[in-house]
């Protein structure tokens, strides 16, 4: 029988998903994770793309930041998959990726900003633990001592 998101038997950390945004926060978040010992870890970086209106960042930059994160997360998980989407909806995108790669668990670091960023950005954390077909770990901040 094939396993899904939501088998209670699967162990939570056999594949964890993790998004990152671009390189100090792949590192950061990395560092968050490493104490868990994941069985297998993929970082996704999602492009953010306009549909009809102008992107964000130009395509090769947001790739050449996708490259950069994914370098700075492999300093901690040297044998980590790394998996780029381009997508509109980020939080959207992060559980198509999961079920894509077959996560067992999406693994965040929550990005600060003050209630009117989270406002208008539709508080992406909100939307990942509340909506998501399978269990969402949110990692403390990064011991750096």
């Amino acid at each position: 029988m094939a396993q899904t998101p939501n088998d209670s038997s699967r162990d939570l950390l056999s594949h964890v998903l993790v998004p990152v945004a671009h390189e100090d926060d792949a590192r950061t978040t990395a560092t968050s994770l490493e104490p868990y010992r994941p069985t297998e870890v993929t970082a996704l970086h999602v492009v953010e793309k306009g549909e009809g209106v102008p992107d964000k960042t130009p395509v090769e930059q947001s790739e050449e930041a996708a490259t950069e994160a994914y370098a700075a997360f492999r300093t901690v998980f040297p044998d980590a998959n790394d998996h780029t989407v381009y997508a509109r909806d980020v939080v959207e995108a992060i559980f198509e990726a999961a079920d894509e790669v077959d996560a067992s668990a999406i693994a965040y670091r929550s990005r600060r900003g003050n209630r009117l960023v989270k406002f208008l950005s539709g508080d992406r954390s909100l939307k990942l633990v509340t909506q998501a077909n399978r269990p969402v770990i949110a990692l403390p901040e990064a011991n750096t001592d």
